[in-house]
């Protein structure tokens, strides 16, 4: 007891030293701190041990003592409690003393630390690299680009964006070659590998005889506006350069850019995105890419642009199939719906199909596999090969890489009238 009332003492912070309390007749002892949420209490049993009486005051002490110290903002505030003669596994696993204490700290909740941002991009800076291409036209040297990149995996992929590497009426004198420079030092030739110009997605290869560097590759439909992210990557030419911001939309739509051509969704977020950042990670909180940086908006701070990781997976297995993304095509320009909307739209036209959730038809491209298969302006599509559909993403998963199939679609017109409709989509031109 005395070792135990002397290391409480001992503690840094004299604001936590906490009062012990024994009360026999309830049989529970309790040691709290100044802050009323923070106590520990433990009841043990008449005829205990003097050992057993030992082994849980030193994991209460163990608890006290990371916690009060933890860098994480929530955690210094809060102790857990435990209740009953066996604590908890996670208790006894923070309490083991085993090698990897100090990571187990910082994890103990999704709380913001003051080592948050600095952990996540120590985890994906050193397979950042800085991607250099020599520019020509007809012969004539008109300088270099600088870009960025991502190690993703240890054979030496980088992935990137394709504006970085390929530039449209102007030739490549390295024709795909590419100087890569890594954070520690290291310059490689890389190979320009894939390039897809619709998605702005890139894939180049560098060969190492020693090991890379990789970045984790996480998942972005999890995200929501106002979780913190991280731009990385070498703007200006200025490399190992991080920025951090949140996301501001998960679902920005290439139309609501003011962008022409097939539909595309784009993270936006504030971190600070300019000329040189692109292709470089977006990085979440727990060092995972989540997004590669693709472009800005030049009369605006604040409004930067990721394609979504998600969407650059699906890329890289076309890549890796085909060698270039097949993309299903209709004809159709379409709208999601909800309850507010068709509860506008039914009260501006009474004869607006009775719908509670569907993908309204804007418009329909003459010529096209929509047109062909009597698709009409207004129609509202509820149903799509056979499953229920609300939103455009739907349909595009449903359809997949579908081409040449047939697929059946029930839409909803006028007056609450019923169509059933058959569909085959072509490829789409990638020049669109």
């Amino acid at each position: 007891m005395k070792r135990f009332l002397k290391k409480l003492s001992d503690c840094g912070d004299k604001s936590f030293i906490p009062l012990l309390a024994l009360a026999a007749a309830g049989s529970t002892v309790v040691f709290t701190g100044n802050d009323t949420s923070s106590k520990v209490h433990f009841r043990i049993n008449f005829g205990f041990s003097t050992a057993t009486f030992k082994r849980y005051f030193d994991i209460a002490l163990d608890v006290f003592e990371r916690q009060s110290s933890s860098s994480c903002f929530s955690c210094r505030g809060s102790i857990a409690t435990l209740t009953g003669l066996d604590p908890p596994e996670n208790v006894k696993k923070e309490g083991s003393g085993e090698d990897g204490d100090d990571e187990k700290k910082h994890k103990c909740c999704n709380c913001f630390g003051r080592d948050t941002i600095a952990n996540a991009a120590a985890a994906v800076g050193p397979a950042v690299v800085n991607i250099s291409v020599s520019r020509g036209f007809h012969g004539l040297s008109a300088g270099r680009s600088i870009g960025s990149g991502t190690i993703i995996d240890a054979d030496g992929t980088i992935l990137t964006c394709a504006h970085v590497v390929d530039f449209q009426g102007l030739s490549i004198s390295s024709k795909g070659k590419v100087d890569v420079t890594l954070q520690d030092g290291r310059v490689f030739e890389g190979t320009v590998v894939n390039a897809d110009l619709h998605s702005d997605i890139a894939i180049v290869k560098i060969k190492s005889k020693t090991p890379l560097p990789t970045a984790k590759l996480g998942t972005s439909n999890m995200l929501r506006p106002g979780d913190w992210v991280v731009a990385m990557g070498c703007p200006l030419s200025l490399q190992n350069t991080i920025t951090a911001g949140i996301v501001s939309c998960v679902d920005r739509k290439s139309s609501d850019l003011g962008l022409g051509g097939m539909r595309r969704e784009y993270l936006q977020t504030d971190c600070a995105i300019n000329a040189g950042n692109s292709g470089g990670p977006l990085v979440n909180v727990d060092g995972e890419v989540i997004g590669v940086n693709i472009m800005k908006v030049l009369a605006a701070d604040g409004l930067g642009f990721a394609v979504p990781i998600d969407s650059v997976t699906k890329i890289i297995d076309h890549f890796k199939k085909r060698g270039r993304v097949i993309r299903p095509w209709l004809g159709l320009k379409m709208l999601d719906l909800n309850d507010m909307v068709v509860a506008q739209l039914q009260e501006r036209d009474p004869s607006f199909p009775k719908v509670n959730k569907g993908v309204l038809v804007s418009m329909v491209t003459p010529g096209s596999p929509a047109d062909r298969a009597g698709f009409h302006p207004s129609d509202v599509v509820v149903e799509f090969d056979g499953k229920p559909v609300g939103s455009i993403k739907e349909i595009i998963d449903i359809m997949g890489e579908n081409l040449g199939k047939q697929l059946k679609a029930v839409v909803k017109r006028a007056n609450n009238a019923t169509a059933t409709l058959t569909v085959i989509p072509e490829e789409a031109n990638p020049d669109m």
